[in-house]
């Protein structure tokens, strides 16, 4: 970009910053419950997916091979605009967190289903010999130690999670992309805007990532597991 251009895009970007701040923190919204959502659906599939039924283990498999088969692209596209055809209109901030939350849901769903695999047969025979039903087994015996296993996994989702966050501006959510897209219209400054939008999606992917590292170390100290995460 020339002088001139950046003389005329850094008071663009000043003017902008209150727009530009309210997109952020709509994608953190979107982050955040985008991220609620798949984690409830990645416990209900994953828990779902070790069934001793087998038709209940068939209807998991088909669901989550269909979300993660299919582009979260297209899956956000056919909830705002085929839904409606349907009869069912969302608005599209929900279209947006549901379309994420089922897609990285399906995702996290394996991760579930193989660090319950993982934790040892002993501990559960030892509950098990110990008069632990189910519900109790899984509650204070398997997931807290299956729970260490899940957050590196769950960490990449997550970050991988708001990286997709950009799509919802195409379904006309003002977001932090949609506001950098305006200054960018506004200006013509396209390189410095979508050099800003990089590094402000690269800071807020390094502040969760420090989160959910923190939140790794928090459940081994508490199992007595030496040792940190990178």
């Amino acid at each position: 970009m020339t002088d001139s251009g950046t003389t005329a895009f850094l008071p663009a970007l000043g003017r902008a910053l209150p727009a530009i701040g309210e997109g952020l923190l709509v994608t953190l919204e979107a982050t955040a419950l985008g991220a609620a959502l798949a984690l409830l659906v990645a416990f209900a599939l994953g828990l779902a997916a070790r069934s001793r039924s087998r038709t209940v283990r068939g209807a998991v498999r088909v669901t989550v091979e269909f979300l993660r088969g299919t582009s979260l692209y297209v899956q956000l596209f056919w909830l705002f605009f085929a839904l409606p055809m349907l009869g069912f209109r969302l608005e599209p901030m929900a279209c947006g967190v549901l379309a994420l939350g089922l897609n990285y849901g399906a995702y996290g769903a394996e991760v579930v289903r193989g660090a319950v695999a993982a934790v040892p047969a002993a501990q559960t025979e030892a509950a098990v010999a110990l008069g632990m039903g189910p519900g109790l087994r899984l509650r204070r015996i398997v997931l807290p130690q299956a729970y260490v296993l899940m957050l590196p996994p769950f960490k990449n989702l997550l970050v991988q999670l708001l990286k997709s966050t950009p799509l919802l501006s195409l379904v006309t959510v003002a977001d932090l992309t949609f506001r950098i897209d305006q200054l960018r219209s506004a200006t013509g400054g396209t390189a410095a805007a979508y050099l800003l939008l990089l590094l402000v999606y690269f800071g807020v992917a390094v502040l969760l990532g420090a989160a959910m590292n923190a939140l790794e170390r928090r459940a081994k100290a508490r199992l007595g597991v030496t040792g940190g995460s990178a």
